[in-house]
């Protein structure tokens, strides 16, 4: 209904000083709250240019990778760091129950969703590496790219021919003190206190850009665009990489609720905690990136 309507409406019922008064304090009402949107959105925007304004979201390694295909060896230690990695941020934990004490039942949803969208991603990722990896060498490394334990059990043999003798690298599960590093950043989601929460929240927003907008565009360029391997986002194997990618991929819907999230969280208070979030995820993202770059790309890739 237009301004007009409403005046026409309360016109019989409401004298005129009162018709006048009540629309004036409805129009100042909207303006205020189309205010703080505004606010609010640059507000979300100020944090998104934080993210992508960062060393790790144009990586070289993404360059790296694309360059020149991999040999199944590296190739399949890359993908034992990057699997982990990205199994880790999968689970919610007591972040969505941590936002529900906080008296944010909306942001917990939104979380919860993620979460839900996640699942099943594991064998879909340990399938697409695994066919990578046969793809990438000589003979055929997985007969059975549907056997998640095999696959992921041969990825790691790879990664502890090549990255076992780096400081710091755990023979048990394989990964380097960088990937541990990267997913102790997600391990405290197992905290459900306001500040983690909070703080969980910004590492959730920052992981999401990073994932919509870097992660799955390098990996669909190095994997796919590059042309190495002969691969289409449309082959079953790829299937991973599919549901991610695009305007109708799960990481962008991931991202339009990490924003929504934050927008109705984010004041003077919060944002310490968001940005603590946001740099503990991105720069051990940066490290893990550093040491794939340095130690499994060719030399002859590096610039």
């Amino acid at each position: 209904m237009t301004f007009a309507g409403i005046s026409s409406a309360w016109g019989t019922r409401f004298p005129t000083r009162w018709r006048i008064a009540s629309i004036s304090d409805f129009a100042i009402r909207a303006c205020r709250q189309e205010s703080i949107m505004k606010d609010m959105a640059m507000a979300v925007e100020a944090l998104a240019r934080k993210v992508m304004n960062h060393r790790v979201f144009d990586h070289p390694m993404y360059r790296h990778w694309a360059c020149a295909p991999l040999p199944a060896a590296q190739s399949a230690a890359l993908f034992h760091q990057l699997q982990n990695f990205c199994a880790s941020t999968r689970l919610g934990m007591a972040f969505p129950q941590g936002l529900k004490n906080m008296g944010l039942p909306r942001q917990a949803e939104l979380m919860s969703e993620i979460e839900v969208s996640e699942g099943g991603h594991g064998p879909d990722l340990a399938r697409m590496a695994g066919h990578i990896v046969n793809l990438a060498g000589k003979e055929r490394v997985f007969d059975d790219l549907d056997d998640q334990a095999e696959v992921e059990a041969g990825l790691k043999r790879y990664s502890d021919q090549l990255l076992a003798d780096l400081p710091g690298y755990d023979r048990a599960s394989g990964l380097t003190r960088q990937a541990r590093e990267a997913i102790a950043v997600f391990q405290q989601r197992s905290r459900s206190d306001p500040e983690s929460t909070i703080r969980n929240l910004g590492i959730a927003f920052a992981l999401e850009l990073i994932s919509n907008r870097s992660l799955i565009p390098g990996e669909k360029r190095a994997l796919v665009d590059s042309g190495h391997y002969g691969v289409n986002l449309k082959d079953p194997e790829m299937y991973y990489l599919l549901d991610h990618w695009g305007e109708c991929g799960a990481e962008q819907q991931h991202e339009l609720n990490v924003r929504q999230a934050i927008a109705g969280v984010l004041n003077a208070e919060t944002e310490p905690l968001v940005l603590s979030g946001i740099d503990a995820f991105l720069d051990a993202l940066a490290a893990l990136w550093d040491v794939i770059d340095s130690q499994l790309l060719p030399a002859e890739a590096a610039v």
